[in-house]
């Protein structure tokens, strides 16, 4: 495959109170490759991710950072772990009845899970979208038996409409996973406190 073109480290990146969320590096690839082969961190996903696949994958974030000007950044947890996973932004890679849109998206090493982590990077991402890029409203979307997942995003405020529920394009009939879960937050709904869970 073609080689990662790295973006500038210097940003754009946030922080919150327990995390830094960056743009991708070249010492990032290994670690998240390790983490993709969890099957407890890709038991949602609908193929599992090669050293490939998860290359593929960071060319792919760094490329929209690019492109866009935001993106899914690199987790570091200071002290704990350099690379923990991403939190962010994109936007939707497929078309749909609600799209365009930007999504908010996460994973982490299951090493994290359960520390709050992802809700803080989540609040700290919302904040930017609705914030410093104007964002009218922010989307998610997982499957229905994804309830970690669904709890944070409660957590950030999120609503979830049944009417929503979709089945998701670039997967084929009688995946499944095909079936998902829509959830939005607007600006006047969203949990944006700077503390940590």
């Amino acid at each position: 495959m073609e080689p990662i073109a790295y973006g500038p480290s210097s940003g754009p990146f946030l922080e919150t109170p327990r995390l830094r969320l960056r743009r991708w590096s070249p010492t990032d690839p290994e670690p998240f490759a390790l983490m993709n082969a969890d099957p407890r961190v890709t038991e949602f996903l609908p193929t599992p991710l090669d050293r490939d696949a998860s290359d593929a994958m960071i060319a792919r974030m760094e490329a929209h950072f690019e492109r866009h000007g935001f993106g899914l950044w690199a987790v570091e947890i200071p002290g704990v772990a350099p690379l923990a996973g991403y939190v962010g932004l994109q936007r939707s890679p497929f078309d749909a009845s609600f799209t365009p849109c930007v999504e908010i998206g996460w994973r982490l090493a299951a090493d994290t899970w359960g520390k709050g982590y992802a809700t803080e990077g989540a609040r700290t991402a919302l904040r930017y979208g609705f914030q410093t890029l104007g964002l009218r409203e922010i989307l998610s979307w997982t499957v229905p038996s994804n309830e970690r997942s669904r709890r944070v995003m409660e957590k950030l405020g999120m609503t979830h409409d049944p009417r929503d529920d979709f089945d998701h394009p670039l997967l084929p009939e009688g995946h499944p996973l095909r079936r998902h879960v829509l959830y939005r937050v607007t600006p006047d709904r969203a949990d944006l406190r700077s503390i940590h869970p």
